[in-house]
């Protein structure tokens, strides 16, 4: 059996399994409503039933009490309906809507991707979740108030663990961490999500995604999230690396193009080895988007990855009409120790 939860004051609504709390069933329907632990002990997902039942499979949570119950108030990482709902709730609309916190996570895998990347997969505690909008990123705390920033490279529907994309620098002391101690289990601590970063998903123009090398990372969450809510317009995602080796993901944007007819897919590469044997486009990546789309005026257009990169893109963009509003950009600094 399924229940049609309904948010008032806006046009969304969506359906809730049996058994599941609102939070899970809103964000499986693409929207993100306020929630923090997900335990019912911190109340950040507090709102009200405005119509239909709900029950807790535990009983009433530590953060709500009686008197509030009886008012009509609910914690929704916590109630199931029972029956179709109304509901109201502040809807997590925008970066400036979260709130960003500092955790603890452990290190549940590290995957080499090339000589010089790795995805480390970050698990946080049993009774914690961190709302995100696709394309933020988190910091990593570290010893002597040092801090790393990394974009999130998976969507907020798929927040059981966080994905990061981590370039080797050499003599960094984070990534010389990742590429020579970091285990499965160890222990991190970062604040987030950080950054403004994010799809904007009241437009209705095609859009561009521009990465260079880890800036793909947060493009990746970006377009997961835009698939996975049904965006229809077209999506022509670029990525820029040296050599083959680079496009360390390579399968996942081609695996896209083959399933969605809204997606294309363009790899860059600026120095192809011999042995790559190279039959696409070569250069910068900007010059190749420039080339195939010399007016984007109608066009949004997305962008991360080192700073060169981003100020020679956001140059050329202008240039060809882009408005400086539609232009959404993280520049990639390394950090300097």
């Amino acid at each position: 059996m399924t229940y049609q939860v309904r948010i008032e004051g806006t046009e969304h609504a969506f359906e809730a399994e049996e058994g599941e709390n609102v939070i899970a069933a809103a964000t499986r329907a693409g929207l993100m409503l306020p929630y923090s632990c997900r335990s019912g002990t911190c109340g950040t997902c507090k709102g009200e039933v405005i119509q239909g039942a709900i029950q807790y499979p535990d009983g009433l949570p530590p953060a709500i009490d009686a008197d509030e119950e009886g008012e009509g108030k609910a914690l929704f990482c916590q109630a199931r309906p029972v029956s179709d709902l109304v509901i109201r709730v502040a809807e997590v609309r925008e970066a400036g809507d979260i709130q960003p916190q500092r955790l603890p996570a452990r290190v549940e895998r590290v995957d080499d991707c090339a000589p010089d990347v790795r995805r480390v997969f970050l698990k946080l505690p049993r009774d914690k979740r961190m709302p995100f909008l696709a394309g933020q990123y988190i910091d990593i705390l570290l010893r002597g108030g040092h801090r790393r920033s990394f974009s999130l490279a998976n969507a907020p529907h798929d927040d059981e663990l966080l994905e990061l994309h981590v370039r080797h620098m050499p003599g960094g002391i984070f990534s010389e961490y990742v590429f020579t101690n970091m285990q499965a289990g160890a222990l991190l601590r970062f604040e987030g999500p950080l950054g403004n970063f994010a799809l904007r998903e009241d437009s209705d123009r095609p859009m561009i995604l521009m990465g260079g090398g880890t800036g793909f990372a947060p493009i990746k969450g970006i377009v997961e999230h835009a698939l996975h809510i049904g965006v229809a317009r077209p999506m022509h995602i670029y990525w820029g690396a040296r050599s083959r080796q680079d496009l360390y993901l390579e399968s996942l944007p081609r695996h896209w193009e083959k399933l969605h007819p809204s997606v294309d897919f363009t790899p860059v590469l600026s120095e192809p080895a011999p042995e790559d044997e190279w039959q696409g486009a070569q250069g910068f990546v900007h010059e190749q988007v420039l080339a195939d789309y010399p007016d984007l005026s109608g066009y949004d257009v997305y962008m991360s990855g080192p700073p060169p990169m981003i100020n020679a893109a956001r140059e050329g963009f202008i240039a060809a009409d882009l408005p400086a509003d539609r232009l959404f950009y993280d520049s990639f600094e390394p950090g300097r120790d």
